[in-house]
Formats: C-alpha cells, sequence, structure tokens
C-alpha cells in the first residue's frame, strides 16, 4: 500500500494570536474613530434638545441594511447586525442614553425587545402596563416606548391597538423577535412540578407541550413572564415558563427543558412609538386606522385605492371604535412610506371614502 503523506503543519498558534491581537487594536482604533465622527455629525446638527433629537430610526436602517448585504461569511447576519446595532447604541449614547419605555419588569421579552432595537447603551425604563408605555412617551418622560402587537402564532394584542384609538403616539419602527419559551424551576426535576406561573398568551404559545408533559399541574396565569419566575424562585415544586434572560435576573437558572413552545415559529412583533414620524427609509411600512362610511361596498372602496396604486397591504384587522356602538375601525399595515408618490395618490383617493383616516405611523421594516 501507499505511504500516506505527511499532514500538513497546522497553523502557529503564537502567530494566529499575535495576527488576532493586531486585528484587535485595528477595530479598536476604527471604532473610536466611527465614535468621533457620530459626534461630530452630533455637533453639525447643532445645539439639539436632547438625545431623542439626534436619533435617526431611517439611517440605522439604511446602515444595518449595507451590513447585511456586504456579508459574505462566516459570521450569519444576525450576529453582525448585533455586532452594528451595539456599536451605534454606544455612538449615540455619546450625546445622551435614550430612555425607553417598555412592558416590564425586569427579564420580560419587551426587555428584550429594546435591547434587540435600540441596543445596550439604551436606558430601559420597566413600566406596568402597556397604557403606562403610552402614557410616559407622551408625557415625554419616556423618548421612545416599544409594546407588543402581535404574535405568529396567538394573533393580536388587542389592547395595544386599543391604545391607538385615542392616543397620537406615532409608530417609528418595529421589531421581530424570536420567542423561545424555557421552562425553568428551582430543583430542575420535572417531576417535582406541581403548579407552573406564566402570562396567558404564554401558556396559549405552550399548550400542547403542557398538555402532553405536565396535564396534572396548576397553570397559575401572571401579569408578565418575568413575574412568574419571581414567584417559582420560591418553591421547589413550582415552575415558571419564561424567558431565559427572566431565569437569570430571578434566580431560576435550572433549565428543565427548552424549547417548549408549540410552534417553532413563535415570533412576537413589538411596535417602537414615539412623538413623530421620520423621512423614508428606502424599505418602510405604513399603518394607519380607517373608520369607514356605513354604506354597502364601503371597505371594499377603502381598500381599492391601494391595488390600483400598486400598494400591497400586510394586514387589516377590525376593531370597535368606542365612539359608537357597532362602529369600527380598521387598522391597516400598508407597504410603503407615506412621502412615496403611490401612496400619496392612494390617500387622496381614500379620502372620497372614508370616514376619518390617522396616520399612525411610517418607519422602516424589521432589520433581522
Amino acid at each position: 500500500m501507499p505511504k500516506k503523506k505527511p499532514a500538513a503543519p497546522g497553523p502557529n498558534l503564537a502567530e494566529a494570536r499575535a495576527r488576532i491581537d493586531t486585528i484587535d487594536r485595528n477595530i479598536q482604533q476604527l471604532i473610536a474613530e466611527r465614535a468621533n465622527w457620530a459626534h461630530q455629525v452630533g455637533r453639525a446638527k447643532g445645539k439639539l434638545a436632547a438625545a431623542v433629537d439626534y436619533y435617526r430610526p431611517e439611517r440605522e436602517a439604511q446602515v444595518l441594511r449595507m451590513v447585511v448585504d456586504r456579508n459574505e461569511g462566516p459570521l450569519s447576519d444576525d450576529v453582525l447586525v448585533h455586532v452594528f446595532r451595539e456599536i451605534m447604541s454606544a455612538c449615540l449614547a455619546q450625546q445622551e442614553p435614550l430612555k425607553i419605555g417598555y412592558l416590564g419588569p425586569e427579564g420580560t421579552f419587551s426587555q428584550q425587545a429594546v435591547m434587540k432595537h435600540f441596543g445596550r447603551s439604551a436606558h430601559g425604563l420597566p413600566l406596568s402596563t402597556i397604557e403606562e408605555v403610552f402614557q410616559e412617551v407622551e408625557n415625554c418622560s419616556a423618548d421612545f416606548g416599544i409594546v407588543p402587537v402581535e404574535n405568529s402564532g396567538q394573533g393580536t394584542i388587542q389592547i395595544t391597538l386599543d391604545m391607538f384609538l385615542t392616543s397620537n403616539l406615532k409608530i417609528c419602527g418595529e421589531v421581530e423577535l424570536r420567542v423561545r419559551q424555557f421552562l425553568l424551576s428551582r430543583s430542575g426535576r420535572i417531576e417535582d412540578i406541581e403548579r407552573v406561573y406564566s402570562h396567558p398568551q404564554t401558556f396559549a404559545q405552550c399548550k400542547a407541550w403542557l398538555r402532553g408533559n405536565l396535564p396534572k399541574a396548576e397553570k397559575i396565569p401572571v401579569a408578565s413572564n418575568a413575574e412568574a419566575a419571581r414567584r417559582a424562585r420560591n418553591a421547589d415544586d413550582a415552575a415558571a415558563i419564561a424567558g431565559e434572560s427572566a431565569g437569570h435576573v430571578y434566580g431560576l437558572k435550572k433549565v428543565i427543558m427548552t424549547p417548549i413552545e408549540d410552534r417553532t415559529d413563535n415570533t412576537t412583533r413589538f411596535l417602537v412609538i414615539g412623538r413623530q414620524i421620520f423621512p423614508p427609509s428606502g424599505h418602510d411600512r405604513t399603518s394607519i386606522l380607517v373608520s369607514i362610511k356605513d354604506k354597502p361596498g364601503a371597505l371594499f372602496h377603502v381598500l381599492r385605492p391601494f391595488a390600483d396604486n400598486g400598494i400591497s397591504m400586510n394586514r387589516i384587522e377590525s376593531r370597535p371604535s368606542h365612539q359608537a356602538k357597532w362602529e369600527y375601525g380598521f387598522f391597516i399595515d400598508l407597504a410603503g412610506h407615506v412621502e412615496d408618490a403611490a401612496m400619496r395618490r392612494a390617500f387622496a383617493q381614500l379620502k372620497e371614502h372614508a370616514a376619518q383616516i390617522k396616520l399612525l405611523g411610517s418607519y422602516p421594516v424589521a432589520v433581522p
């Protein structure tokens, strides 16, 4: 038999580490240079009132899309977007950290959405209810808020839509968060579990798993998954269904099982709410609330202008208007920005058939 060729010598470890150190120094220098230029951009804008005046979501979306377009591996798009998001967050915080209201307490998926969209340099404000998130942004105690609006398996969070019926806040961004549910406990033993705490929507997301694995355990609904983790940490016979971060925050580090959600694509969409509409980013979504006139074919006439102008409708949902009995408003998500020519034409035509049109926001489509 022919002799095997000797294996090629592996890389010299010391040389590889030295090269990595050189690259790290270069990266650090470039980050510092970027931070200095970001500071110059702030100075070019002049003396502004607060950190919120320096924030431009359309620009951030453009930067992150360029990151994805340039990516040739080996790191994934998600990893690189996360890295650049944190760099931009830190650069913006040179002026002053953004204050972001979210549905608390600490450890909720809403907090994860804040960190995904604004980075860890933003200052999160945990609040008790979705209504309070709206209130804190309206009275300028928070620069922006993040609120859940729909889940891929359980549908719309109705209270969020209802808040837009009366609020003047605008949607200025969206976040899509892949939700992974963990069964957490103090003991880490599934056979010890007699009761499970979680948010009602989380119970719905894990219904089949619970039926098959914990059919006799008492299911106790609480206000948030973070609250579930806080309660379950006090007894060996209790468990919580929550995100991994809630387990770390409240000391439930024993993971019994994950993932336990029934759908492998379990995703929650969040809206970023603020006090103004920003310019187009190039890949945007527009949300409106339309009240229709009570006549035959009213809804058809409301939707037709968008079809005639080649505008795709991403979602439509009706909610009671709270103005009169049996009156409804339609929440509609559209592809494009309100400043687009096609959108302006469609809105002009829509005014002939709608009783009222409320622009909720035009904002960048979520970057993965």
